[in-house]
């Protein structure tokens, strides 16, 4: 009851396990809004998709990745933007992980993000009505308008933004934290 919003970490490897359905279950009782950042993703056996889709079918949510890994287990290199369409890339040698560049997605990350991008836009017709109606009157839909959306949406919980990464690598980190900015409550609401 005392949470105005809450980052909920799975395993990449082993997904959703029983102790993270009670705790969903207690967020999902007091309409806690939520992100969720998918962690270890630098382990071997290391699945994204296999951890979203363990979402969406034991917990019921609907989940929209919005920072998608770059590689997995030791070729972890960074997270593909969503909705930016934009690569997090990190450099290896600063163990922190504070060092990192914003580049220009490669053929085949660019692939990965319009598949999530067009999934993305599509939850948020289905959440938003203000994304909707720019969508119905052929308007163009930016990253502000989608970060506006997707706020609203996950305040609402009808939409749970994920993330992945590696805490212990420090890679994504920082871009989940901005997203905890973006998407869930502030002091103010």
């Amino acid at each position: 009851r005392v949470l105005d919003g809450a980052v909920v970490v799975f395993c990449g490897v082993a997904g959703v396990q029983p102790q993270s359905e009670t705790v969903w279950r207690q967020a999902d009782k007091y309409s806690v809004p939520r992100i969720v950042f998918v962690n270890k993703m630098d382990r071997v056996g290391a699945d994204f998709a296999n951890a979203v889709n363990d979402i969406e079918e034991k917990l019921g949510a609907n989940a929209a990745p919005v920072l998608i890994p770059i590689g997995a287990e030791e070729s972890l290199s960074g997270q593909i933007d969503v909705i930016n369409k934009k690569a997090i890339v990190y450099s290896d040698s600063d163990v922190l992980g504070s060092t990192y560049e914003i580049r220009e997605l490669d053929e085949k990350e660019s692939a990965v993000a319009d598949s999530a991008y067009a999934t993305l836009i599509e939850k948020l017709i289905d959440a938003d009505d203000e994304i909707g109606t720019l969508f119905l009157e052929e308007k163009e839909i930016g990253p502000a308008e989608i970060k506006s959306a997707l706020r609203r949406a996950t305040v609402t919980n009808k939409i749970v933004p994920v993330c992945g990464g590696s805490a212990f690598k420090n890679k994504g980190v920082q871009a989940t934290l901005d997203a905890v900015i973006d998407f869930l409550p502030s002091p103010l609401d």
